[in-house]
């Protein structure tokens, strides 16, 4: 008897173990496809779901600044959270990228607004750059500014053809403003003077702050010549103490459509243009680089937004990730030779 409960009981518990064991299995293998649910649910969180700190790496009051409030503006009502910009000038605008680059969190928090100079032209500037374009994820391309070639309003020449050809006679008699020997203006002048073989090596760099500081001293005959963007000479333009002699690229600016660009008199391949957009920190989330494609995307079509791109004398000029961050590359390959060729390299 004894023999037989004992015998009765071990195929109990080994039906109980079984029973278990069909139940473990059962639990331990998901559901099909929840896995990949689960991956994709983490991937593309709500975004944003809080504030975001649009980092601008210049002061108040410029052409970055101003389209980074602009942006800023329109993407706090797109998204309801608010994208608050923060000035963090110096450095050439590597005190502020760094913050944003290397300092913050990449989790799509801190965004920078990003330009031709603090790029591009600092990677070609210098041999070794705080900054890089592999530190960062191109997001999107907001704008773009036309150069242009301003002197004081009663200079002598008539027209860029004659200027240039004094500059090509002339070159240690020509001054001209930069914020330094890597910036906007210093590339826009080493273009130029590749175009005509002038020397650049015996012009005059004046360092100053920026088109507020420089401007002023063309018009007070400090300077022969600032080359800027057209909305930062406009002011003093529009108040008669310089001219524009000319604009870059293959096409008048349609905010000086009477003014003809260097290609028309004779002075081939000016190329620099001036651009802003939007970066992050590398690692930053692949739904975060979308979310701000696709916005920045719908942005530039905004009558509103585009109006006070207008009136700050920027165009919308729209590139998504892929085809800004291969523009910044190529041009970034352009600036080092044009820098190497006229040892402006440090």
């Amino acid at each position: 008897m004894k023999a037989y409960v004992k015998w009765i009981g071990g195929i109990v518990s080994c039906l109980a173990a079984a029973a278990v064991t069909a139940c473990g299995v059962g639990v331990a293998q998901p559901a099909a496809g929840s896995e990949t649910q689960a991956s994709a649910s983490q991937a593309a969180p709500a975004y944003p779901d809080r504030q975001i700190e649009y980092v601008v790496p210049y002061s108040a009051g410029g052409g970055v600044d101003l389209v980074a409030r602009a942006a800023a503006d329109y993407l706090s009502k797109e998204w309801g959270q608010p994208v608050v910009v923060v000035n963090k000038p110096g450095g050439g605008g590597t005190v502020g990228a760094q913050y944003a680059l290397k300092q913050a969190k990449n989790d799509g928090y801190t965004a920078l607004a990003v330009n031709v100079s603090n790029t591009s032209m600092l990677s070609a500037g210098m041999k070794q750059p705080l900054i890089t374009n592999a530190d960062q994820i191109y997001a999107a391309r907001i704008g773009k500014g036309t150069l242009a070639f301003a002197v004081k309003a009663d200079a002598p020449w008539k027209d860029f053809a004659e200027f240039s050809q004094w500059v090509k006679q002339h070159p240690e008699q020509l001054t001209w403003t930069s914020v330094g020997p890597a910036g906007f203006s210093a590339f826009g002048v080493a273009e130029w003077m590749d175009a005509i073989g002038a020397d650049f090596s015996k012009t005059r760099m004046i360092v100053t702050k920026g088109a507020s500081d420089s401007l002023p001293k063309v018009a007070g005959g400090h300077a022969i010549l600032a080359v800027h963007t057209v909305g930062e000479i406009n002011p003093m333009l529009q108040a008669k103490k310089v001219k524009i002699l000319a604009v870059s690229g293959d096409e008048r600016s349609p905010f000086l459509p009477d003014v003809p660009t260097a290609e028309e008199q004779g002075v081939k391949g000016l190329t620099v243009f001036w651009w802003t957009g939007v970066s992050f920190p590398k690692g930053t989330p692949v739904y975060v680089i979308n979310k701000w494609e696709e916005a920045v995307a719908k942005m530039v079509n905004d009558p509103a937004f585009v109006k006070k791109l207008h009136d700050m004398q920027v165009e919308p000029d729209y590139a998504d990730s892929a085809r800004f961050t291969q523009d910044v590359q190529k041009e970034t390959g352009y600036y080092v030779e044009l820098a190497e060729k006229r040892s402006m390299r440090k």
